[in-house]
């Protein structure tokens, strides 16, 4: 059985990365959080005949996008997500792109 340095085998988290001294130099850049546009806006419901509207939250390849890219809330996430599956079940939006 081979023995560690030092003890207790370190876990890959514990393992320094060396990323601090590149950031050390450079200036720091705030990222400000995202707000909900539909909480922003008040709009409530989220109609799947707003073709324009849900085109904004799916990729160019026809996926929803996901939560942490667009910033829009869970519960206005839900909606968009359900009127885009409609959009898509009556033919106003693709299900995929053609490669």
């Amino acid at each position: 059985m081979a023995e560690s340095r030092g003890g207790r085998p370190m876990s890959a988290s514990q393992r320094p990365t060396g990323g601090d001294k590149a950031v050390a130099g450079k200036k720091q850049f705030f990222r400000r959080k995202k707000m909900c546009r539909f909480c922003v806006d008040k709009i409530d419901d989220i109609n799947y005949k707003e073709v324009r509207l849900l085109n904004s939250f799916m990729s160019e390849r026809g996926k929803i996008t996901p939560r942490r890219i667009s910033g829009v809330c869970a519960p206005h996430q839900r909606r968009l997500a359900e009127a885009i599956k409609q959009a898509r079940n009556i033919a106003l939006m693709p299900f995929a792109t053609s490669v």
